[in-house]
Order: C-alpha cells, then structure tokens, then sequence
C-alpha cells in the first residue's frame, strides 16, 4: 500500500491544479504574454511540485519508513536509504 493512500485525493487535486497551471503558461506563451509573467508562473509551478513532493515525502516518512523502522532488519535499512535518496533528489532540484 502507498503511504499517501490515506491522503490519495488530496495529492490527485493538487497534481490537477498543476496541470491546470501548465496548461495556463502554455495559453500565455502562445499569447505572447510578457516572458516576467510566464516565468512567475513558472516558478508558481515548481513551487507547487516542490510542496506536492515534500507531502508525498512526508506521508513515505510517516507510514512506509516507520513500518519498516518496527520491523526491522535489512527492510528498515532499504526504506531509509529509499528515503535518503528521495531527499537528495529533492535538494537538487
């Protein structure tokens, strides 16, 4: 089960309202809406990605890599390394 199962419907409403903000920038690039304003929504965009990641890492965190962490042996060994190069992965962008 993924650890967002439980907050399933909130992470789809949030992916359609970025999708919703793409498909707005590129309305304004085919208007030629001034490249200030396309580029702040841009970043309006990774901003939400950004947000929508660190709640899907949070929900991994809370449920997957504590389940694992009570468990024990290699299994916590593997989602915590699961984890650390989500988050590298995360910083880089």
């Amino acid at each position: 089960m993924a650890g967002y199962s439980a907050h399933k419907e909130d992470v789809i409403r949030r992916l359609r309202r970025i999708e919703g903000q793409v498909r707005g920038v590129r309305r304004m690039v085919g208007e030629d809406v001034y490249c200030i304003e396309v580029l702040t929504q841009v970043s309006a965009i990774n901003a939400a990605l950004q947000s929508c990641a660190v709640a899907l890492l949070d929900e991994h965190l809370a449920c997957c890599v504590t389940d694992a962490i009570a468990r024990g042996g290699d299994q916590a060994k593997d989602k915590v390394g699961e984890a650390t190069k989500a988050i590298a992965r995360l910083i880089r962008t």
